[in-house]
């Protein structure tokens, strides 16, 4: 059975509210019988009840984080970062797992709302509309310049991180440049697609419809989706991928076809995961501040829960070419 602070006062022959001021600091308590409370507590390995006290104090001390992909390094490293920036200030993280499912975020919005979360920072997986309309937390979204209900947002610039993609395979005199993209409605896949159409017709270059393949953002669909343009008979030498694991799947398929990379082929992913740079894939790509994303979403949801009433900018991170070996 779970200790209560009842069960402290019954020890300390004091009252429940005396113990309660004491374990929240409450200047009017004297130090000397906070010293006393909290070492019964730890005696007794008592645990805070937060959703008790948070019914209370109206705070929970939590947020919910919803993110599509979880085994995806990307997500990982943005909740690490909104994870460790909020436990710095207290807060606990519900993580929640979409799965590229639409009905899944909002079945997991009104689960964190259910809960009493103090706010949610998610990063939405499509156009298709979110149910926020009735949600009464602060909430930040991450990943997208789409603006759900006028939440504030925290996203790389994906249009220009596309055009800078493109323009380098360009300049490397690739002639043939195809787009291996994810979930066409999902808006940042939309915007890096932009940016290598403006790439492409900046520098005088046809757009092919044929050279435009979408898929899900998995490794296996970048290599299946390759493995069918080569059974096809198209053969480009350049390849933008709309995100590094797409883009571990077209090396594969490329080489599996036969082809030497970057010699017959030159592919550029997006993100910069952990792999990325390894020796054996040493993959050229556009950097995502990915610590960052999470570290300025998870202070800009903290500055809402705090004022509801501030108005925070949102921001754009600034995209970055890392020229590695595939091109």
């Amino acid at each position: 059975m779970s200790v209560t602070i009842k069960d402290i006062a019954k020890i300390l022959n004091v009252s429940y509210a005396t113990v309660s001021k004491a374990l929240s600091d409450r200047d009017d308590i004297s130090e000397e019988m906070k010293a006393k409370v909290r070492k019964v507590a730890e005696e007794l390995n008592y645990k805070p009840n937060y959703i008790a006290r948070g019914l209370v104090k109206k705070e929970t001390k939590t947020i919910g984080l919803i993110i599509p992909d979880i085994t995806n390094p990307f997500y990982s490293e943005i909740a690490m970062a909104i994870e460790e920036t909020v436990n710095k200030e207290g807060y606990s993280v519900f993580l929640c797992n979409s799965n590229w499912k639409n009905s899944n975020e909002n079945d997991y919005i009104n689960l964190l709302t259910s809960k009493k979360v103090d706010g949610i920072i998610i990063a939405p997986i499509g156009e298709e509309s979110l149910n926020l309309e009735s949600v009464d937390i602060p909430i930040v979204i991450v990943g997208t310049k789409k603006s759900y209900n006028n939440q504030n947002y925290v996203v790389i610039d994906d249009e220009k991180g596309g055009y800078i993609a493109v323009k380098h395979l360009i300049k490397q005199n690739c002639k043939k440049i195809m787009f291996v993209g994810g979930k066409q409605n999902v808006q940042s896949n939309k915007q890096r697609l932009e940016g290598y159409k403006r790439a492409l017709i900046e520098s005088n270059y046809e757009i092919n419809e044929q050279y435009i393949r979408s898929g899900n953002f998995k490794q296996e669909s970048g290599y299946l989706i390759m493995k069918k343009v080569f059974n096809d008979g198209i053969i480009p030498d350049g390849v933008f991928a709309g995100n590094d694991l797409l883009a571990l799947g077209v090396m594969r398929s490329a080489l599996d076809f036969g082809l030497k990379i970057p010699d017959d082929i030159k592919i550029v992913g997006f993100d910069d995961i952990p792999f990325a740079s390894l020796p054996e894939i040493s993959l050229t790509t556009i950097l995502q501040p990915k610590y960052k994303m999470g570290e300025h979403a998870a202070n800009m949801l903290l500055s809402k829960i705090k004022n509801p009433e501030i108005n925070c900018e949102n921001i754009i991170l600034k995209p970055k070419l890392i020229k590695r070996k595939t091109g």
